[in-house]
């Protein structure tokens, strides 16, 4: 029995088959080659095509039947993981209104601080657990204030992964987890909040049927089948958001347990049974995959906007690999000889409130820095910004004792997670992971393969640890010159 998942990412759609019993790797696939390109319409907009996301779903799927490594007639259950707090919008023909306004985009800002001053800062981190900010629920009421012809229309709003959850099923479900991620839900109250609702003069009707994270949000239709060459009827048991599926992944699911990933965003995510809001919203509290009113499971999340995507810039700028830009950079001191950069310059960032402030570079001496000083100091600016978001967790009661990252995207990197280890002073267990392998056991967890999160994690062990080394000091003296450095921009 094999089990599928699929994680929609900003960047590619990357997809896996396990087997149930083993829980085994049997062959992923990731389509398109080439990084999806985010649509910048203004400065700080960010969108994506949602019909161009089944697109490439079909095409990773297509793939990943290619290499003839299983029988994808064997395939018993689909999870879903996808790029959070996005906002998709279909009319009654489940016809998508208008491109999704993604994770980064910033147009609501505004939106949503108005929101957070009029519902009342207190009733929102009480009930809300945040400010509104630029989630999914501020996007939502911008499309109702700018395109009201295309606000007219909508039958169902969606997040990304309910979206994928429709294509393959033709049924529109959503998650308490994923309204929690949007801003739409009354942890106080347990249910769809009023006050958001009300607020914004929203139809509490586009809102979709909520459902469990693990239970089965639809069957494969007939036409889904025929296009991905896999059995109709096979449940959808899974939908999460990519933070909490990584988390998932890594068997992070119990109080105190903390999971990292460095991606195109940069994010630490811990779990616990405290309802906690921080005071200024810089970091989030969401419902976890196995969050339930009497069991109280949060995901507390920092968000950097500006990491992944800075390494992604500074390959295009330089033109290396980046297997050789982590070999350049490891032959450069720690310091990067004075060079500092600041990775901030993919849309608003939530640790500053929610303020613009670019990405900057400072420092530069002509004469001494070289391409591997650019390379370092990239990577050490993106963990400085880590240290920076995890500092605001320990404020909010968060002490992590060791992180849990898969060997993916910037960890991959010996040198990035040195630094990492050593600014943060936290050591580091790496696994074996991949988003859509997170997504295929979730799926087997959602339709009852799987007892339990427990039984689906038999026998999980950790690659690798990385503990802190003597530079310790060093990178906590160079992380407090350049966070005096990061005041200038603020």
């Amino acid at each position: 029995m094999l089990l599928l998942g699929i994680d929609l990412g900003t960047s590619s759609i990357k997809v896996s088959v396990i087997d149930a019993e083993t829980k085994r790797w049997i062959a992923s696939a990731q389509y398109p080659e080439k990084e999806v390109a985010i649509i910048s319409l203004q400065t700080g907009w960010a969108e994506q095509s949602p019909e161009i996301w089944w697109e490439h779903i079909q095409g990773a799927i297509k793939k990943l039947n290619a290499t003839n490594k299983f029988d994808p007639k064997d395939i018993a259950a689909i999870g879903i993981a996808y790029q959070m707090h996005g906002l998709v919008l279909v009319d009654k023909q489940q016809k998508v209104l208008r491109e999704s306004i993604i994770w980064c985009d910033s147009r609501a800002v505004e939106t949503g601080n108005r929101a957070f001053e009029n519902i009342g800062k207190e009733k929102c981190f009480d009930c809300l657990l945040n400010s509104p900010g630029n989630f999914t629920a501020s996007k939502l009421a911008w499309v109702k204030e700018n395109e009201p012809a295309v606000y007219k229309k909508i039958d169902k709003i969606m997040l990304p992964g309910d979206f994928v959850a429709m294509k393959l099923t033709g049924q529109i479900t959503t998650t308490s987890s994923a309204l929690s991620e949007g801003i739409f839900w009354d942890f106080k109250n347990n249910e769809i909040s009023t006050d958001i609702i009300d607020y914004f003069g929203f139809d509490k009707e586009l809102i979709p049927g909520v459902r469990q994270v693990f239970s089965s949000h639809g069957d494969l239709s007939d036409r889904a089948a025929k296009e991905l060459s896999l059995k109709p009827g096979i449940p959808v048991s899974y939908k999460a958001g990519d933070q909490l599926n990584n988390a998932v992944s890594l068997n992070v699911f119990q109080p105190g347990e903390v999971a990292a990933t460095a991606g195109t965003s940069g994010v630490i995510y811990a779990v616990t049974d405290k309802l906690v809001a921080d005071k200024f919203s810089r970091v989030n509290a969401f419902a976890h995959v196995n969050h339930t009113d009497k069991e109280k499971r949060l995901g507390v999340l920092l968000c950097i906007n500006g990491t992944g995507i800075m390494n992604r810039w500074i390959r295009d700028v330089c033109g290396e690999h980046y297997k050789e830009m982590n070999q350049l950079a490891s032959l450069v001191r720690p310091g990067s000889e004075g060079l500092m950069i600041f990775p901030f310059g993919n849309g608003a960032e939530r640790i500053f409130q929610n303020k613009i402030i670019a990405a900057h570079i400072l420092n530069i001496d002509l004469n001494k820095h070289s391409k591997a000083h650019i390379l370092r100091a990239v990577q050490e600016g993106i963990v400085f910004s880590f240290r920076y978001g995890l500092d605001i967790m320990r404020e909010n009661g968060i002490h992590p004792a060791v992180i849990r990252v898969g060997k993916a995207n910037m960890f991959l990197s010996d040198p990035f997670a040195g630094v990492f280890v050593d600014a943060t002073n936290v050591p580091v267990e790496m696994y074996e992971n991949d988003g859509g392998a997170g997504a295929a056991i979730g799926a087997g967890i959602g339709t009852g393969i799987y007892s339990s999160p427990k039984e689906a994690f038999t026998n999980f062990k950790p690659i690798k640890r990385i503990d802190p080394s003597a530079d310790v000091k060093i990178y906590d003296e160079l992380y407090k010159n350049w966070k005096e450095q990061l005041t200038k921009f603020l």
